[in-house]
Formats: structure tokens, C-alpha cells, sequence
């Protein structure tokens, strides 16, 4: 049976990951991985500290996603768009038991491409776990369980993703929520704080800036939010202070 409906793919066997990843990348228009019962495409599951949002410094399980409708050009997870196995949910559970701990992190990638994330988010939230999910910004996030915590972005012009922001989004949004602004320089900086205002997202949810470490200082991006007096959280990636920017799975 085609895993496409509609298109001419019965030729193809239930499941090819190769052929579907380079299909969704070739695709005029965004196309969502095919449903798999039960099973997810997993990049990687690790156990490490949370290094971005305003949980950073926890212990933290984190569950990558295969697959990614976006090329941002300052992406560090870009073996995540091709890399990866199929997984049962009920082992993606088990794994994560194995860690014994009480935060977990779903991300990509981009998590929301895969339709089997929405039962994986239903067990983690009933196993009684705070789970994030760290999603691109563009695809719908109103399917998404309540009682999990959304970590969005918006894509700022250096992105070169920026047209591709879903902004219908924010009105599922609550103050658990958290928006994160990767920002590689001064345009960007401009940008996310007119739309701050535009959107009147500091009355929804907690804001991130985030700099892109090789474009753009700690420091620099202090003094701008400091001297603007910004409602934002400035962050950092933990994980590349304490292990460096080159080392997977942490």
C-alpha cells in the first residue's frame, strides 16, 4: 500500500527513510514524513544537561527527530535531516525510563514532521514527565498536547527561513510557552524586537534571545537588550560551553 495517497508510489517498500527524506527535501511544497504505525525516525536519544530555555542546567533526556522542512543557515543539527532509524514508540519509552529522569526534550530537526510525535508527547505527559518540544516555528502546533511545554522559534531574516514563520501559532501559546530569536547581528535584533511589538508576544509567553555563537557576542547582544530594556531572557547553549561546539549527543 502506497504510503502516499494519491501519488504513484505502491512501488515503493512500507518503508524507505533514504526515499522519503529526499523526497520531503525535494518537494515544491511542504509535505509531512508518511505515517508508519507506531514507529518513529530517530536521530538519536541521549541523557545530558539542558543547555538552551529557562529550563538550562537540568538533567534532561533528549529525543531527536529525523527529517527537517527548513534550511536555516545557521543550523548546527544538520545531520539530523537525513540520519536516522526507525524506532517503536514503546522502545522510544522504554529508553527514556531507562534514564530515570523527570525532564525530557523532543526535537529535530523538526518533530512536528513526523505524525507519530503527537501519541509519543500523549505517553511522556503520562508518565508524568515535563516534556518540551523544540519546534521550528513553522508547522502547526495546535494538535500538540497542553500539558507540554512549547519551545518555539521565529525565524529571524538571517535565517533565511524567515517567510516560512507560522504565525497563526502564537495564538496557541500560553505562559508556559517559551519563543526563542536566534540572532546573528543587528538587523535580526531589529527585526525580533519590532515583532515582539508587532505581535505583542511579551503579554503571551517568556522570550528567548539566543546569538548565534560564531556571529554575534554574549556580551554584544547584552548591552542591545539592556539598553532597549527588553522583556527577554538572553540564553546561551550550555552544552557547547561545557563540551564544545563539535560533540553530538550532549
Amino acid at each position: 500500500m502506497s504510503l502516499y495517497p494519491g501519488n504513484e508510489r505502491s512501488n515503493k517498500p512500507e518503508f524507505d527513510l533514504q526515499f522519503l527524506l529526499s523526497d520531503l527535501q525535494t518537494a515544491g511544497a511542504f509535505v509531512s514524513l508518511p505515517f508508519v504505525a507506531d514507529t518513529l525516525v530517530i536521530n538519536e536519544i541521549f541523557y545530558s544537561i539542558q543547555g538552551e530555555s529557562s529550563f538550562a542546567g537540568w538533567p534532561c533526556v533528549f529525543i531527536r527527530l529525523t527529517g527537517c522542512n527548513l534550511r536555516c543557515t545557521w543550523c548546527d543539527t544538520a545531520y539530523a535531516f537525513d540520519e536516522g532509524q526507525p524506532m517503536l514508540l514503546d522502545d522510544i519509552v522504554a529508553k527514556v525510563r531507562s534514564f530515570d529522569c523527570a525532564l525530557v526534550e523532543v526535537t529535530g530537526g523538526e518533530p512536528l514532521l513526523q505524525p507519530n510525535l503527537l501519541p509519543l508527547l500523549k505517553r511522556l505527559c503520562d508518565l508524568s514527565k515535563t516534556v518540551l518540544l523544540e519546534t521550528g516555528g513553522s508547522l502547526d502546533v495546535a494538535p500538540v498536547d497542553s500539558r507540554v511545554i512549547k519551545i518555539m522559534d521565529l525565524k529571524c531574516p538571517s535565517s533565511n527561513e524567515v517567510e516560512k514563520n507560522h504565525y497563526a501559532n502564537l495564538r496557541h501559546l500560553t505562559q508556559q510557552d517559551e519563543i526563542k530569536f536566534v540572532i546573528a547581528d543587528r538587523a535580526d535584533y531589529d527585526w525580533a524586537k519590532r515583532t515582539i511589538t508587532e505581535q505583542q508576544i511579551s503579554n503571551r509567553c517568556q522570550i528567548l534571545f539566543s546569538p548565534v555563537v560564531e556571529k554575534l557576542s554574549l556580551q554584544t547582544l547584552a548591552e542591545w537588550i539592556l539598553a532597549d530594556r527588553l522583556p527577554v531572557r538572553l540564553q546561551t547553549q550550555w552544552h557547547k560551553h561545557i563540551w564544545g561546539a563539535a560533540v553530538r549527543g550532549v
